[in-house]
């Protein structure tokens, strides 16, 4: 990696917490420099605008969320072990500590929904991209016997999907984690059910 590089990496691992926990807008140059210790010279001698950091502090903290399901998921064989991961993990916030400020796909697509089209769109494909790993799961499942052939792979990824976020957004905005864990059992049923 060049210093370049590295300077990059360094500027999206510091303001990533930032722009997860306050949103787009509420971030300003000074968290940022403040995160990074270094001048808005230096930022945006790397970055164009706040736009292409916020872009990269996205994808950063996806991709931090996808690695540690990811890992989790290979310590298990079945399919149905591996789709109760997300049960595991979102239940257990101490256990597997998500980037500072909670899920990013839930802060940017709340925030980014009628503001940034640019945070919209990277939301919308991490959305897409964690469908199309959820079908494949249920797709192997189906075919290796251990869920229904009935099953609608799409509706079944979509329903997670929107119970997973909709406990977040109902836990963050009640503080009730008794909510959290009635709206994960759910899940989990919908799981062993399949």
């Amino acid at each position: 990696m060049s210093k370049a590089e590295k300077t990059k990496q360094f500027i999206v691992e510091k303001t990533a917490p930032v722009f997860n926990e306050k949103g787009y807008s509420g971030t300003s140059l000074t968290d940022m420099t403040n995160a990074t210790g270094l001048t808005k010279g230096s930022i945006y001698g790397n970055f164009a605008n706040k736009d292409e950091v916020a872009l990269a502090a996205f994808d950063y903290n996806t991709r931090q969320v996808a690695g540690m399901i990811r890992q989790e998921m290979d310590k298990h064989s079945t399919c149905r072990d591996k789709m109760l991961v997300y049960v595991q993990v979102y239940s257990n916030f101490l256990k597997h500590p998500f980037p500072p400020g909670g899920c990013p796909i839930l802060n940017t697509a709340t925030e980014a929904d009628d503001t940034h089209p640019a945070l919209k769109q990277k939301a919308a494909e991490a959305v897409t991209f964690w469908k199309s790993r959820i079908i494949h799961l249920i797709e192997k499942g189906v075919k290796e016997g251990e869920f229904k052939k009935s099953v609608d792979a799409e509706q079944t990824a979509l329903t997670l999907i929107a119970m997973i976020e909709g406990c977040i957004m109902i836990t963050k905005l009640t503080g009730k984690m008794h909510y959290r864990n009635a709206i994960m059992q759910s899940v989990e049923t919908l799981i062993q059910e399949l």
